[in-house]
């Protein structure tokens, strides 16, 4: 048999069922970046006293409005990419599928510019907590809140790291589909 006559009979080539079950493994790591960094951040909370035990404050991720925004950016892409297992099954079944290839193409450029967002809103409020900001009287905190500011800061590696598993994929879906 012919490799025309192997596509025309719905088999898929070997090259995009390897494509599909490297995107699958891929969206099983960026689950887990995703999912690990919103539990991370969501968790995130430090409370220190001041002068006695009765006065004392506390540092919570939702005190700042963009640390809310990264997790729940991160718990929608991470509920996207759960969903998204099944096309990538699909995938792997029929690798020759091109409509659900192409739709996941486009969610997944649009998960990537959303976890994009959430992560770069918080490394921006990270960045100020380690270094503050000299010219508008903005103080480090991270001396006080050393413990929250770990925290923070870990749980932004992995979303950096399901940001990246989401550009492989975003590039896989294409190669796929330059190769049908």
């Amino acid at each position: 048999m012919t490799k025309a006559g192997a596509f025309q009979l719905g088999v898929a080539p070997p090259a995009n069922r390897g494509i599909a079950i490297l995107d699958f493994f891929l969206r099983l790591i960026a689950i887990a970046g995703t999912l690990a960094s919103a539990i991370a951040m969501a968790t995130t909370n430090q409370t220190l006293p001041f002068f006695s035990q009765f006065i004392r404050f506390k540092a919570k991720f939702n005190d700042l409005p963009s640390f809310t925004f990264f997790v729940v950016a991160s718990s929608i892409v991470c509920a996207y990419l759960i969903f998204s297992l099944a096309f990538s099954i699909l995938h792997i079944v029929k690798s020759y599928a091109v409509n659900s290839r192409v739709l996941l193409l486009f969610l997944d450029t649009a998960a990537m510019g959303l976890l994009m967002a959430g992560s770069a809103a918080a490394t921006a409020i990270v960045q100020l907590a380690h270094n503050g900001n000299n010219k508008v009287n903005w103080f480090a905190i991270c001396q006080q809140y050393n413990d929250f500011c770990k925290r923070v800061s870990g749980s932004l590696i992995g979303s950096y790291a399901a940001v990246v598993m989401l550009i492989i994929m975003i590039l896989l879906s294409g190669v796929a589909l330059a190769r049908r």
